[in-house]
């Protein structure tokens, strides 16, 4: 029978004598034992196989401070180990903020396959390694990767000539440059690559600059804007000012000028020539690391407010950018060079008894030889000098990666009605005989604007006739009867028929888009109600449109599902710097007395991103003051790299033996350009032989490149447009691998 091994039966037992105690053997106890109590006489009863508990407590030990101290040192003294397998970089001994210690090492790797270093440090032997301070020691610059990766070799070779003059490299004391690619080559993508690049690293190890600033024309604002977030991908904010009221504009540019510091929210301001004068006075109250003035042409009148606003602008960097060549007159082309690279060419005044006045008398046609070889002497040392702080490449390297481009120069004889009104203007105005007096009034160059007026189309001057101004007395009896302004007749204009039929050959056998560009916004209105009568969808571009919606209609236009089939651009607006490559045809209507503002409108389509041929048309009227102007951009063009002969100016550039000879119409001709150049090329008026081998139809008059009739044209359109009775010579040039044409 099982006895109870309970502490109070155990006891009565003992106590009683009822029998004697067992042996206990832990093996039959099943359950869990309880505490064994003492006796009255103080006998424990627990299991000899227990060892005794000993008192736990929370209460800590009482130490005093030199212990404690002693014992957190001890438990902070322990390195933090990171928690990744075979890690060997910094072991967190520096809170975050705290300059690392230990050799200075470039933002990104120049060893890398394809990196472009702009600066490399000299290279020192080990003696000068172990003598250098590591903390002062210059490091790699190094293009972003992200950048580097899609610069074309023209590109590179670019960003690391802008590098080297904005910091001093070039030319010692000097921080500014001349950006004058042709149009096309990437001048956007270089900058930004320069003015990222500025903002993150230095040979010593921290931000050349804090902040940059762009100027442009307002209707690139916002492609600047676009072209920032599109090739450095959000890495950056940039502060586009593109409209508002005047103080919400002056609160954002205190808080642009008012930003310090290595990270800076918005470091990258984007601006109008137009807003930055306006408000000129809040971003002179701080500094600008680096100012990038797009199409800096803008600046060639240092007298202007523009100009010395920015010139008073705090900052040591200038860029300037122009697509156009440097050929303005010597002392506006020394107002860019002072601009970017103050006191260069010393002052104005040094500039032109140095420079200009020796040049000009050497380029006179009664120079003697001493003048003319003191003249060259002092042309190649400008030369010499502004190249150091110039770069420029052309638009063959663009040969390489887009597709072939043709520009033709068509040759349209005026209708009936125009060869009237013509001959009655220069019978009434008598331009010529006002010349005769030896001076060029102001009615000789507004009988020019009428007259060019009249070659696109005799509505353009039927106000005048209404009126009966000079020249236009009687005139009115000229025009058709019942005839009205408020519809267009193409029929009426030689030039405006040709387009007609160009528009309408290419609307039926493709899907091209054509860009229309005219001096003019009248003519603007006349392509308007061709379009309307056409049914053609139009979007138009010019000064009266907002700086937002001309970024919005250029991006739709651009997009493959636009139903619109043309763009018209005023190319006083929007000739510069806008990207059209939804387009592949553009019909330049008139010609510009600067050779540079038609070059900016006819390279609109060309432009990267561009996947078809493009075709360029340049409408003359036959034997007509167009004709002479055309002529007048050619030889300007042939100028070889002196910098004087682009501004148009007609005051400055005819001789009045060259404007008498602006007001002739020459009716016997196909082309008044292909007869002086006395082409050896064309028998009876048909080509019978190729051109010469690396000929260049743009350099010279005489190089007149494909003289051809309709048997000689490669473009389907300009075949079709041929039938249309009008008269053509065509001036073909192809970018391609020349080729003679059958």
């Amino acid at each position: 029978q099982r006895k109870s091994l309970a502490p109070s039966q155990l006891a009565k037992r003992k106590a009683g004598d009822e029998e004697e105690e067992e042996e206990w053997h832990p093996a039959t106890s099943r359950k869990r034992q309880k505490p064994v109590s003492e006796t009255e006489n103080g006998e424990c009863y627990r299991s000899p196989f227990r060892k005794p508990l000993a008192q736990l407590t929370n209460r800590p030990q009482c130490l005093d401070s030199t212990q404690h101290e002693a014992f957190i040192r001890s438990i902070l003294s322990k390195p933090f180990k990171v928690p990744i397998p075979n890690y060997k970089g910094p072991l967190g001994l520096r809170a975050l903020g705290i300059k690392r210690a230990g050799l200075r090492s470039p933002l990104h790797d120049p060893f890398e396959e394809g990196a472009l270093v702009l600066y490399e440090p000299p290279l020192l032997s080990a003696h000068d390694q172990l003598k250098i301070d590591k903390d002062k020691a210059p490091v790699h610059v190094v293009v972003d990767p992200v950048l580097s990766r899609v610069l074309r070799p023209h590109q590179r070779e670019g960003v690391k000539f802008l590098w080297d003059c904005v910091t001093s490299r070039r030319i010692p004391g000097s921080h500014g440059c001349i950006m004058a690619d042709e149009m096309g080559l990437g001048k956007t993508l270089q900058c930004i690559t320069l003015m990222w690049t500025l903002l993150r690293q230095s040979p010593d190890c921290k931000p050349e600059i804090e902040k940059a600033m762009v100027v442009s024309p307002s209707s690139l604002v916002r492609n600047w804007y676009n072209e920032v977030e599109k090739w450095l991908g959000g890495r950056i904010q940039p502060l586009a000012i593109d409209g508002g009221s005047k103080e919400e504009i002056d609160r954002k540019l205190v808080g642009f000028m008012n930003q310090r510091g290595l990270r800076v929210p918005s470091p990258i301001l984007i601006i109008s020539y137009e807003t930055f004068r306006l408000h000129a006075e809040a971003l002179q109250k701080g500094s600008v690391g680096l100012v990038i003035c797009d199409e800096g042409h803008r600046l060639k009148n240092s007298e202007n407010q523009t100009y010395q606003a920015l010139n008073s602008l705090n900052t040591p960097r200038r860029v300037l950018i122009s697509g156009t060549p440097i050929q303005n007159d010597l002392l506006e082309y020394f107002s860019l060079v002072h601009f970017v690279n103050s006191g260069i060419l010393g002052t104005a005044q040094e500039f032109k008894r140095h420079f200009e006045i020796p040049i000009l008398k050497g380029r006179d046609a009664d120079a003697s030889e001493a003048e003319r070889h003191k003249g060259e002497e002092r042309l190649k040392e400008l030369i010499s000098i502004v190249n150091r702080c110039l770069i420029r490449r052309t638009s063959d390297i663009l040969s390489k990666y887009l597709p072939v481009k043709i520009e033709q120069v068509v040759c349209c004889r005026l209708t009936p009605l125009q060869a009237e009104l013509y001959k009655n203007f220069l019978k009434q105005a008598k331009p010529v005989e006002e010349l005769k007096e030896g001076k060029i009034s102001v009615s000789s160059l507004s009988s020019i604007t009428s007259l060019k007026k009249l070659c696109n189309h005799p509505a353009l001057i039927h106000d005048k006739c209404v009126e009966e101004e000079e020249g236009f007395m009687g005139a009115l009896d000229l025009f058709p009867a019942g005839y009205s302004t408020k519809s267009v007749e193409p029929q009426l204009s030689g030039k405006m028929l040709v387009l007609d039929y160009i528009l309408a050959v290419t609307k039926s056998t493709s899907n091209d888009k054509v860009v229309l560009v005219s001096n003019y916004t009248q003519t603007l209105d006349l392509f308007e109600k061709l379009c309307r009568n056409r049914r053609y969808l139009y979007v138009r571009l010019d000064g009266t449109m907002s700086i937002k919606k001309r970024a919005k209609i250029v991006e739709r236009f651009n997009s493959p599902s636009s139903p619109e089939f043309i763009f018209m651009l005023s190319s006083k607006a929007g000739g510069c710097g806008l990207n059209l490559i939804g387009a592949n045809r553009l019909v330049m209507f008139d010609p510009d007395w600067n050779p540079a503002n038609d070059e900016q409108a006819m390279a609109r389509v060309w432009r990267d991103g561009q996947k078809k041929t493009c075709y360029i048309y340049r409408l003359l009227s036959t034997g007509t003051i167009e004709e002479k102007i055309f002529q007048r951009q050619t030889h300007k063009k042939a100028l070889s790299s002196c910098v004087v002969d682009e501004e148009q100016d007609v005051e400055r550039h005819f001789s009045l033996g060259e404007l008498k000879e602006l007001f002739t119409l020459n009716e016997t001709t196909t082309s008044d350009t292909h007869d002086k150049i006395k082409c050896r090329r064309c028998v009876n008026g048909h080509q019978v032989r190729p051109p010469p081998e690396g000929s260049d139809c743009t350099s010279d008059l005489s190089q007149w490149n494909h003289c051809a009739d309709k048997r000689g044209l490669q473009d389907s359109v300009l075949k079709a447009a041929w039938d249309a009775a009008v008269t053509f010579a065509f001036h073909h040039h192809s970018h391609e691998e020349q080729r003679g044409i059958p």
